[in-house]
């Protein structure tokens, strides 16, 4: 058994490569092999956000505070608050980040593929990012945003 303490571990600010905005990345746990997972609490500045990218073996965002965006390529965008789960399948395009005018926080957890938990790919344009999200998924069972 390990025990990381709070604060025991460096924040680290977002890539301008991969992050468009203020992001901060608190790392939560990275555990070794056999076991695969990762995780982080990220923290976006009102309008900042991540690249496009994908996870090859997915990724879960449990949002923790304020209000944020997500959008999976070719579908709508959507509007995600504190208590939401967002479940992206393994290989699935997409990006997530903050609202404009409001910060927001989620836990990202991700597992490694051959010790690679993400691809990076193009930013994110300032019109991808304006589109207008669906209302909030909070309060629904299950809400699946459409495949494309």
């Amino acid at each position: 058994m390990e025990i990381k303490s709070a604060g025991s571990q460096a924040s680290a600010q977002g890539s301008s490569d991969y992050f468009t905005g203020a992001a901060r990345i608190d790392p939560l746990f990275d555990r070794e092999d056999p076991a695969r997972t990762s995780g982080a609490l990220v923290t976006f500045e009102p309008h900042s956000r991540t690249a496009w990218h994908t996870h090859p073996l997915g990724q879960t965002l449990l949002v923790t505070s304020g209000c944020g965006r997500v959008q999976r390529w070719g579908g709508p965008t959507a509007e995600i608050r504190p208590g939401d789960v967002v479940l992206i399948a393994p290989g699935e395009k997409h990006w997530h980040g903050a609202a404009p005018a409001t910060a927001m926080s989620h836990i990202a957890i991700q597992e490694k593929l051959d010790g690679k938990a993400v691809d990076w790919l193009e930013q994110v344009s300032e019109e991808e990012y304006n589109e207008a999200p669906l209302a909030s998924v909070s309060g629904a069972a299950t809400s699946t945003m459409p495949r494309s």
